[in-house]
């Protein structure tokens, strides 16, 4: 009872600083989930969860869609997602957990330390979306290298934010399907699911309140140093 209160709050505190930031709640929150409630109902109700959350920013700003760019992050992500749960069902989870912990602190240490945007060539950059859809078929983060790609391709801050939501949520739509053939949505993680609507509706509000009032460089140096803690917790 209390790892699915602990789960509630980290859904909270993770998609509040995604709706503040536009990056790194799936990021921040899988590795603490994968702690309290396990890897398969983590994966299940966070995948739900970003899905919902990013719907409601998707119809918010839809008029500020790049519907040509977005279908190519779908596209390019969507191949490299496949191969990423294929790879989840068949690699041992513990060397799975370790890779994504170095990855975790990795990205944390990147957007501390070294802010300056690396500009890759075309072809270097459709490796990047695959390497990305790869990453979140495994553990639904893919966020972090997908982030490359569109800062390098939407360039004003409206449009950036309302391009990348829908992406999650047309991804993770189809990995309902996958983890639903996985039986992932046992009654247990059905429960945790409906439990999750509140943190959602109240991650949202009170993220949108917090974006307009407080200084979003702050918000974001706290976003790494609790990356860095968050990554760390699964080499414990």
């Amino acid at each position: 009872m209390l790892n699915e209160l602990l789960f509630q709050i980290v859904l909270f505190l993770a998609n509040t600083m995604q709706t503040i930031t536009g990056f790194a709640g799936t990021l921040l929150a899988m590795p603490f989930s994968i702690r309290l409630v396990g890897v398969e109902e983590a994966k299940a109700v966070l995948n739900i969860f970003t899905m919902l959350a990013c719907l409601v920013i998707t119809v918010q700003n839809r008029r500020y869609i790049n519907r040509r760019i977005l279908a190519q992050m779908v596209c390019g992500m969507a191949v490299g997602m496949a191969v990423g749960v294929w790879l989840f069902e068949r690699i041992p989870l513990t060397i799975l957990l370790q890779l994504y912990a170095v990855l975790v602190i990795a990205v944390a240490v990147k957007k501390m330390f070294w802010k300056k945007q690396i500009a890759l060539p075309k072809a270097a950059m459709v490796f990047v979306l695959a390497a990305a859809g790869i990453i979140h078929g495994m553990f639904l983060s893919g966020g972090a290298l997908l982030v490359i790609y569109a800062v390098s391709v939407l360039k004003d801050k409206n449009e950036f934010r309302a391009t990348v939501a829908p992406v999650w949520v047309i991804l993770n739509a189809c990995l309902i399907v996958s983890h639903y053939r996985a039986g992932y949505y046992t009654a247990q993680c059905l429960r945790a699911v409906g439990m999750s609507i509140v943190p959602l509706i109240l991650s949202v509000i009170v993220g949108n309140m917090l974006y307009k009032r407080i200084n979003q460089e702050q918000f974001l140096k706290i976003t790494y140093v609790l990356l860095l803690i968050s990554g760390a917790s699964l080499l414990v």
